[in-house]
Order: C-alpha cells, then structure tokens, then sequence
C-alpha cells in the first residue's frame, strides 16, 4: 500500500509520460495484462488509456489490471490509469 506522500511523487513522476496502453470495447484480456505485467517489470510506472468506446468502469478496470499484474493504482484522472509496480531486477524508482 502507498502512503500520500507515495502517491504524490509517483503522480509527479507520471506526468509528463505518455499512455502505453489503451483498453477499447473488447475489454482486458490475458494477453494485454502478460505485456502490462512485462513494461510494469522494466518501467515500473506507467500510464494506461481507457477508450471512449469502453462502457466499462474506469475503477473496475483499474483494478482488474492492478489484480491481474500485482501493481497499484496510483491515479485515476480521466480516461487515465496510473499504475506502479516496483521492479524485481530494474529498481529505478526511490519512493521517499
């Protein structure tokens, strides 16, 4: 779990990145979260877009994601999704 302070450097951090990933109509599947789990393990923070045509909640997807690659949500802005898992071989984020 992230504390406040987490929460807000990891926001400040994801700022400027762009989304890498985007959920359309068909949904989260198997394969989507396998390539999640991988750039969570290289970059550890990323951004993950929710398409207009996905009449899905945000805050369920979210947490289908979060659930199915171990990560955390650290924002839901929009059609945004801010997620952090820290890496096992690549650590590059210092969380204060």
């Amino acid at each position: 779990m992230l504390t406040g302070k987490q929460k807000r450097y990891l926001r400040k951090e994801a700022h400027h990145l762009s989304p890498v990933f985007q959920v359309g109509k068909s949904g989260i599947n198997k394969n989507m979260l396998d390539q999640i789990d991988e750039t969570l393990e290289k970059r550890e923070l990323i951004k993950v877009s929710v398409l207009q045509n996905n009449f899905e909640d945000k805050h369920d997807l979210a947490d289908q994601i979060a659930k199915g690659t171990d990560a955390l949500v650290v924002q839901i802005i929009g059609n945004i999704i801010v997620l952090y898992r820290e890496s096992v071989e690549k650590n590059q984020i210092e969380l204060p």
